[in-house]
This record gives structure tokens, sequence and C-alpha cells, in this order.
């Protein structure tokens, strides 16, 4: 049930150390239970979704889309078969890292029924996406959330405050490239890593009838304070009430 290191396309780390602290988060900030109906966007090959089988029950549903295909694939062959609550899609999006095709991230919709979910989440999936992919995928999400269902994703943020650092050319993590409203960490390939302004993001969200809950500062700019840390910003934002 883990995938042969060479077929693993989603970073660095402990694949299962990694997959069990994402659902830790998601219990502890996402208020996840056994009994949800799951959207994992980005779903990878499984990282999340091997550890969600021994927590999530019989009666949840768990639905993840990627557009990876081998990761897909993977999926499918080894956890989908022994577990009937989960679903996986492949999705030939759109992307400058994965795949160029004819459907983009900006008009995509999500292939699921209105108020379906009580928990959607997202690991490094906005750190590789331009702000109109962003905000359409935010509108899904508003839109596939159950009213007051919630959401767990990782940015890149930045303020005021830390913009200068993290602009200037050096070794580490910087993203030198100003756009408007966001920041890129290369000129030739747009959806390598992207950070977005905290006032801009938030404003995105809400555009899409979302309201933040929580914010965490990641490592990545040094201004993590929390015992559970993520290298990423967590943000977890719900669907407002009707």
């Amino acid at each position: 049930m883990i995938p042969n290191k060479g077929d693993i396309f989603i970073g660095s780390g402990d694949f299962i150390k990694q997959g069990n602290y994402h659902v830790k988060l998601l219990i502890e900030y996402a208020n996840l239970k056994p009994d949800h109906s799951v959207l994992d966007i980005g779903c990878g090959i499984g990282r999340a979704a091997l550890p969600l089988t021994s927590y999530l029950g019989e009666n949840s549903k768990y639905e993840g889309f990627d557009l990876v295909k081998k990761g897909i694939v993977w999926c499918e062959r080894n956890i989908a078969t022994k577990y009937t609550n989960f679903n996986f899609r492949y999705i030939p999006l759109s992307n400058d890292l994965y795949n160029i095709t004819n459907q983009k991230a900006e008009n995509f919709i999500f292939p699921y029924k209105d108020n379906s979910f009580d928990t959607v989440f997202l690991f490094s999936v906005f750190t590789h996406m331009q702000p109109m992919e962003v905000q359409n995928y935010l509108n899904e999400i508003s839109r596939v959330l159950k009213p007051e269902g919630k959401c767990l994703s990782t940015f890149f943020i930045y303020d005021d405050e830390i913009e200068c650092k993290i602009s200037k050319h050096k070794q580490g993590f910087c993203f030198p490239y100003n756009k408007d409203g966001f920041r890129l960490m290369s000129k030739k390939v747009p959806s390598a890593n992207i950070a977005f302004k905290e006032e801009s993001l938030f404003e995105m969200l809400q555009k899409s009838d979302l309201e933040l809950d929580k914010k965490i500062y990641g490592t990545w700019s040094h201004r993590g304070t929390e015992s559970l840390l993520d290298f990423q910003d967590i943000l977890v934002f719900s669907k407002k009430k009707v």
C-alpha cells in the first residue's frame, strides 16, 4: 500500500509520515469527522487518501482528482479496489509543470453536485496556480461545500512586512518577480511557485462567499509560531451560512 519511491511525484519527505500529518491537520483544524464526505483536490498518488482509509467510516465518501494520470491509476488499483467509498478521477488540466492541454483550470467545473462535501482540502495546489485559476477553484469549492463546511488549503502568503525579504534574488526561498497581488519564483515557469499577497487573497475568498477561520504561518517565511507547523502557510475557511 505504499507507492514505489520512483513513482512518487509529490515532493520530498516521508510518504507515510506526511500523509498522517495531513490527516492530523484536517482533524484538528478542519473538524474532519469519520462520517464526512471529503474532497481531495490534487490527490496525487494517495498520500492523504491512504491514512484516510483508516479514519473514514463505511458511511463516509472520499473523492479525489488529479492531473497526473499515473497517480490516479495507482490509487484506483491499490485503494479504490479495497475501499468502495473511495473514488479517484484523472482530470487532464493544463499546467506548466505537468500537462499542456486545452482544458484550463480557470474554467474547470468540478464534476460534483452542489453542497456535496463536509470537508475539502488542497495540499500544495494553490502554490502552483495563477490568480484566475485560484479564484475559479475557490468558487467551485464554495459551490460543492455543504453550508458551514470547511476547506483546508496551503499557500505561500506575504504581507508588506516580509515582501522586501522575499523579493530579493538570493539562495533559498524567494519570489523576486512582482505581479498584481502576487509574486513569482520563476519568470520562465509561472506555475513553479507562486506567493499571494494576503490582502488580495482574502478578497478572493470574499468573492467566493468563503470566510477565513484560521491562518497558520509556515516555516518558509520564518513566521511560524505554532507547535503544529507546515513549510507552507495553512488557511482554513468555511462556506458562509445561507
